[in-house]
């Protein structure tokens, strides 16, 4: 379903996707999880995709069938065109080398967390039967969407019990991510999926491995509360990150 150009009081309006899951229009007394995901567009449909699709439809669809996962309800967030996504993806203002003469972007993370905190959820909660509390909500994206991810996930503790933390872009603003989780007054109870394929770039891999290592010195624990992927062969595109989807819906949604 389509929820065209939701409007804010936070950030420019933008389309909103969501997939029921099977059997959803069937029981009309259950109530579902709920994953958020960034980048809408490359998730379900390929001809509306700007870079690749997830296919999170049809491996939701066979995960379910195989009593693998939950069945969820997953939402997919629109990005903005242009400087928008960068702006919307990003904790803080940085420069981006060879892009508008080396002007400061991006930093509009914390808006775009409200929007989805304050405004997205609740439209989710009141048209859809889901379950609202943290526990049965996710939030994943890659790149600059799984940096937002991060974010946005430790700026909500309460409303964001599971982050997918997908291939994040580590790299920005100096690696500020790092002092972000440094600065955690205490750990949070979210459990986070952390991943990177190992023909990311350059330094993508040593990136990932220093924020597994941060969030490991806030108390976070392997196995327990964090799962961290190295994916082998893995690039820096939709085809890596739908490859690996299977392994982290199982990781967020568990068949209880």
């Amino acid at each position: 379903r389509v929820h065209e150009m939701v409007a804010s009081r936070h950030v420019p309006a933008r389309d909103v996707f969501v997939l029921l899951p099977p059997g959803y229009e069937r029981d009309r007394s259950r109530r579902y999880p709920v994953l958020y995901m960034h980048d809408g567009q490359n998730l379900f449909d390929a001809a509306r995709s700007f870079s690749g699709e997830w296919k999170v439809d049809e491996t939701l669809a066979r995960l379910v069938a195989s009593e693998t996962v939950e069945p969820v309800i997953v939402v997919g967030v629109a990005n903005l065109p242009d400087r928008g996504r960068i702006d919307d993806y990003t904790p803080t203002r940085a420069k981006l080398p060879g892009r508008d003469g080396g002007a400061e972007v991006g930093g509009r993370a914390r808006a775009y967390g409200l929007f989805l905190v304050e405004e997205l959820k609740p439209l989710v909660d009141r048209a859809y039967r889901t379950k609202t509390g943290a526990a049965s909500t996710a939030l994943g994206g890659s790149s600059l969407g799984g940096l937002v991810t991060l974010s946005i996930g430790l700026d909500h503790p309460d409303v964001f019990g599971t982050l997918l933390v997908v291939s994040p872009s580590v790299w920005w603003d100096g690696e500020a991510i790092l002092a972000r989780v440094g600065s955690l007054r205490r750990k949070t109870r979210q459990r986070i999926w952390l991943d990177m394929g190992t023909r990311e770039g350059t330094g993508a891999v040593e990136q990932a491995r220093r924020l597994r290592d941060a969030l490991v010195a806030e108390g976070w624990v392997e196995g327990r509360d964090l799962r961290y992927v190295e994916a082998d062969g893995a690039g820096h595109d939709e085809a890596a990150w739908a490859a690996r989807f299977d392994d982290m819906l199982a990781f967020a949604f568990p068949r209880r």
